[in-house]
């Protein structure tokens, strides 16, 4: 990636120590501390770790955040609205299919050159931090008032520009209807339970002396629920706030009008976002008539950099605009370039399973890319705590239910709520369909000694007794493949040897207990986090090879039982017992048969009779 763009900029400290040179001279041991403090701070990594690891009050604290990205399009002074065309609560969602319906979540992927544009707004635009406003209205003045300040801005177009910022906001949920009235049923029910949550969750801001004009004519304090999307609003953690990107072109405009507004505190903007939660961020670019999609490329530049961890924690905690730049090219640092041509961008990347941790880019000395990589913190990032070794008797057992114990009765209440059925009722099918197959094969196996009733009693108890004492309730458990043949390698063994089959079934459950407990009291399981994928795919290899070896088996078995005629010998088509008698009373055709060919009843050895002779 070019270092370039970090060359010409001078060192951060040096701005921090005019600025404290301007203090006067009652600061002169505190400017000489800060010298010393910041003139090391030279690279974007080393600048963020000092803003990061710089004390926070409450007021930058740093929340979780959810970012939209809505665009404008005025043309001829036609009447226009905000369209949101993608949200992000980690990864990217777009509009699609004609605005429709939402895409899968998925990595967002931003060019370079966008990258360096957003760059270059942060640094020519205004950076508004720590601003109070209690609605769209002054937002909206603060950035002209500075845009005005800072450039010359003709009345006409400042009008325009704040009728355009306080355009209403079209969502894409507001489109879904409930088709079918028990989807409305639940729906209504849910809202019900979600209303304290939303009241406790988004803080209210004081009432208005106007009706707010950015999509909605009724005050701000009010929230109506009937346009939230329930669904998406649970994804969101309790706390989260909310980043707003505004881009688009206006065709009165000259020269680009770019804004970053931090506001303090949050403040619950109706209209402006999807779900009712409190903003806290605002990015507006608003540029001249033929650029919309560079205008959308940056937003979704500045919508993705707002997710990114670091850069997220150093805009709560950002001073001044020195500080977003060092965020920026810190970001800059860790970006990977794919080259255009040997990748197909329209391909869109998958969500990791498991996010890989950023700890690594929040400490001091660490290079660009993924080169710097330690033994150590990639063997912790293999496996969580649970796997860790305590070295104390129970010592895992008792770690496991402290973590547990605050989440116990949770699960179990959660499982009253009325979405929960779908959930009930595959898992009854999941537990049920296997212990009554394996169940109806062990009862052949074992000649009826345990069958599909004791199957399903043993896996009820077993379930039960694991749920409550685990803290687990929606795991399954049930029969498998290996403890089928297990059990059909024990019984043919107690046929052999003569040994009570239920007796001996009774001592390896004890057996097995004892060994568990064992392996709980000296932290055994830490060694599952070295086993490999060949193991299990060895293992599952056996029990594969003797299901087949069973089934080839009971089918030379049926061959031997009941043998089939391969040379069409009709005297050997069938092995039952067959016995011919003369008729007691014949039929007049039968009369006719042994006339016809000289037959007389009592001269036919019925007794010595074949197939092919009948």
């Amino acid at each position: 990636m070019p270092r370039q763009s970090h060359r010409h900029h001078k060192p951060h400290g040096s701005r921090h120590r005019k600025r404290d040179r301007r203090s006067g001279s009652n600061a002169t041991q505190q400017s000489e501390e800060t010298e010393t403090t910041t003139s090391s701070h030279d690279t974007p990594s080393q600048r963020v770790q000092f803003i990061l690891g710089s004390e926070e009050d409450a007021e930058h604290v740093a929340h979780e955040l959810f970012t939209e990205l809505d665009e404008i399009c005025v043309k001829d002074g036609k009447d226009a609205e905000w369209k949101e065309t993608a949200r992000w609560l980690k990864f990217e969602e777009d509009v699609e299919d004609g605005g429709e319906r939402w895409s899968k979540p998925y990595v967002a992927t931003l060019s370079l050159h966008s990258l360096f544009e957003l760059r270059s707004c942060i640094i020519n635009g205004s950076v508004l931090l720590d601003m109070h406003a209690d609605c769209i209205e002054e937002i909206a003045d603060m950035v002209l008032d500075h845009q005005e300040a800072s450039h010359e801005l003709d009345d006409t177009v400042r009008v325009r520009v704040r009728e355009a910022l306080l355009k209403r906001h079209h969502h894409q949920n507001e489109k879904k209807k409930n088709l079918i009235p028990m989807v409305r049923s639940i729906t209504e029910g849910a809202r019900k339970q979600s209303e304290p949550l939303l009241t406790a969750t988004s803080p209210q801001p004081p009432p208005l002396s106007e009706p707010a004009k950015n999509g909605s004519g009724q005050d701000s304090t009010q929230v109506d629920l009937s346009k939230v999307d329930l669904h998406f609003m649970k994804k969101i953690p309790e706390g989260a706030e909310a980043s707003n990107v505004l881009v688009g072109e206006l065709d009165f405009l000259e020269r680009p009008i770019v804004a970053f507004v931090r506001l303090s505190p949050a403040v619950l903007l109706t209209g402006l976002t999807e779900v009712p939660i409190p903003t806290r961020f605002l990015f507006i670019l608003l540029g001249p008539d033929g650029k919309a999609q560079q205008y959308h490329e940056i937003g979704r530049s500045m919508a993705t950099i707002m997710t990114d961890e670091i850069f997220h924690d150093v805009a709560y905690k950002a001073k001044d605009r020195s500080d977003l730049l060092a965020g920026i090219d810190e970001f800059l640092d860790q970006v990977t370039v794919l080259p255009p041509g040997e990748w197909d961008p329209s391909i869109r990347i998958e969500p990791p399973k498991s996010v890989p941790s950023q700890e690594k880019r929040k400490m001091p000395g660490v290079p660009n890319g993924t080169a710097y990589q330690v033994v150590e913190e990639l063997h912790a990032e293999h496996h969580g705590p649970e796997l860790q070794r305590t070295g104390r008797l129970f010592g895992g057992l008792i770690l496991d239910i402290k973590r547990k114990a605050p989440f116990y009765l949770g699960d179990f209440k959660d499982g009253l709520s009325l979405q929960c059925v779908a959930s009930f009722l595959f898992l009854y099918c999941a537990c049920m369909s296997p212990v009554i197959t394996f169940g109806g094969l062990l009862g052949e196996a074992t000649e009826g000694r345990i069958s599909a009733i004791e199957s399903l009693f043993g896996a009820s108890m077993t379930g039960v007794a694991y749920s409550l004492f685990a803290g687990q309730p929606l795991t399954i458990l049930g029969s498998t493949g290996p403890v089928l043949v297990f059990e059909k390698i024990l019984f043919k063994f107690c046929k052999d040897y003569n040994l009570s089959y239920l007796s001996l079934r009774a001592c390896i459950g004890l057996w097995t207990a004892l060994l568990c407990l064992l392996l709980v009291a000296t932290d055994a399981s830490s060694l599952v986090c070295y086993i490999t994928r060949f193991t299990e795919e060895a293992f599952a290899a056996l029990i594969c090879l003797i299901f087949i070896y069973e089934a080839l088996e009971k089918l030379f078995h049926l061959g031997e039982i009941y043998p089939f005629n391969t040379h069409s010998d009709l005297d050997k088509l069938t092995l039952a017992y067959c016995k011919c008698a003369e008729p007691d009373n014949p039929s007049n055709k039968t009369l006719e048969l042994w006339s016809e060919r000289n037959i007389t009843a009592s001269a036919v050895p019925w007794a010595n009779l074949t197939v092919k002779v009948t």
